[in-house]
């Protein structure tokens, strides 16, 4: 298992070779999934000279993996120091949602505004994928992929581009704040079944119900988040 502490101590290498074809993304995707699945927790060191050699690669493409993580949240730069797992923190989750809420209600009043019936189909079958990953017992990773792919058709349906870029740019920092928690409702259910509202607004034409659905829906998921990470934080205190 990775020791956070000691990012070398591992016996074999966490990482299989990779080729010089799309070397950076794809070292950035991997180090993103090795952080989402909980392999290097939040505050760890990200040793480039370890993970070049797990890999096969130079220190060169894992340097700049990191950047590309930073600039998602992922991954925060220390002076001297180097790159680090982002920490995370109620209040840092909380300015979080506060931001997704602006993005995501002017992304779906767009959506409405300009026509939602490409979009629709798409939203719904998202849907019921969230109730299949629900009836499945899935992880929570998995929960939370489906979950936030809805809410990315929401940006990307808008016509704006730049609803799409900023989001994708807080995604995985939103992703690690849900999985850190670990479960956000007692019945996985519940997580598809507060889409539902968003769906019939949508497709009803209603700009302002719309735009109320995703404030209600994104505003319970900020409270409910912040909620349990201020618990992660009391046990954690010294």
């Amino acid at each position: 298992m990775f020791d956070p502490s000691n990012p070398t101590a591992s016996k074999k290498s966490r990482f299989q070779p990779l080729s010089r074809d799309g070397l950076v993304d794809r070292v950035a995707n991997l180090l993103a999934e090795a952080i989402m699945a909980g392999r290097i927790r939040p505050g760890a060191p990200l040793s480039e000279s370890a993970i070049a050699r797990d890999m096969g690669v130079s220190r060169a493409p894992v340097r700049e993996a990191a950047r590309l993580l930073e600039s998602s949240g992922l991954v925060e730069y220390r002076t001297n120091r180097g790159f680090f797992v982002q920490s995370v923190s109620s209040a840092a989750l909380d300015n979080l949602y506060e931001f997704r809420i602006v993005i995501e209600r002017a992304a779906i009043a767009r959506l409405v505004a300009t026509g939602a019936e490409e979009t629709l189909p798409l939203l719904r079958g998202q849907l019921s994928e969230l109730y299949r990953v629900a009836d499945a017992g899935e992880d929570m990773v998995c929960q939370v992929e489906a979950d936030m792919h809805f809410h990315r058709l929401i940006c990307q349906g808008s016509g704006n581009p730049r609803f799409l870029t900023v989001f994708d740019q807080i995604a995985n920092e939103t992703k690690l704040g849900l999985i850190l928690i670990g479960r956000l409702y007692d019945d996985a259910h519940r997580m598809a079944e507060t889409h539902e509202p968003i769906i019939d607004a949508i497709a009803a034409g209603d700009t302002d119900a719309a735009v109320d659905a995703i404030d209600y829906h994104i505003g319970t998921a900020r409270t409910l988040v912040c909620q349990q990470f201020r618990l992660l934080e009391d046990k954690s205190a010294p």
